[in-house]
């Protein structure tokens, strides 16, 4: 819902008179083949931050996410964990995805199909490939972390800070990216091993330079999706 709700916002102006946080839920529908364990149709609850620029809100909705996992009884570390990353800032993805496009196709007889189609268009996705066989190749291949400039690396140094200070622990997996070209420096997913393959219960990230993409004022914002659906089997898996 990201990308409508920030149409809303630059065609209303909405954020005239500073910024907002909000919320919204209701009915999605997915393009392409559903996995298993998702739907044509689906229910989300998304939670935006529009401009915000500091990373102490990154923290707040991770934060607030911890919050409704202990109102609904699930036991962060046991039930549900955290992991992040930094994308960095645009200029710093676009050598590491040139870095990994060379990588790749260095190494192309061994990629899947799927794979193959998207070297060129979107390589970050060759990275959250479920396909085992593809795994150590993926391990392999070039980090984004090295990629990144002094200011990405300050703030997601300030967000792991804040983190510690507040007690939640976390992973940081160098390999957790974003399908949407837009996001940038903090990303976050909150997953579980109790649904299999498909653990992540709750994705977001910032995505500073969205509002201008879509013909706004350069604005930060970060938010984040919940699928109301997985929550709901994860928490009937562990009744």
């Amino acid at each position: 819902a990201t990308a409508g709700i920030v149409r809303a916002m630059v065609e209303h102006n909405a954020l005239y008179n500073g910024p907002l946080r909000l919320w919204t839920m209701g009915a999605m529908f997915r393009h392409e083949r559903p996995q298993k364990g998702r739907y044509r149709q689906f229910h989300q609850l998304n939670v935006e931050a529009l401009g915000f620029a500091g990373p102490d809100v990154d923290v707040e909705l991770i934060l607030l996410v911890r919050q409704l996992w202990q109102a609904l009884g699930l036991v962060v570390g046991e039930h549900v964990r955290l992991e992040i990353n930094s994308l960095g800032q645009a200029a710093e993805r676009a050598a590491h995805r040139a870095a990994l496009i060379a990588y790749f196709e260095a190494r192309a007889d061994q990629l899947d199909e799927d794979s193959r189609r998207r070297l060129h268009s979107n390589p970050l996705r060759i990275l959250d490939s479920k396909n085992p066989a593809l795994q150590s190749l993926i391990e392999a291949a070039p980090v984004l972390k090295d990629f990144l400039g002094a200011e990405s690396l300050a703030h997601f140094n300030v967000v792991r800070a804040m983190l510690d200070a507040a007690g939640l622990a976390y992973r940081v997996n160098t390999r957790l990216v974003r399908g949407m070209d837009y996001y940038n420096l903090t990303v976050f997913e909150w997953v579980t091993d109790h649904l299999g393959s498909q653990g992540t219960v709750c994705g977001g990230g910032r995505y500073d330079g969205l509002f201008e993409q879509l013909g706004g004022k350069p604005t930060p914002a970060i938010g984040f999706g919940l699928g109301v659906e997985r929550l709901l089997l994860l928490i009937q898996e562990l009744n």
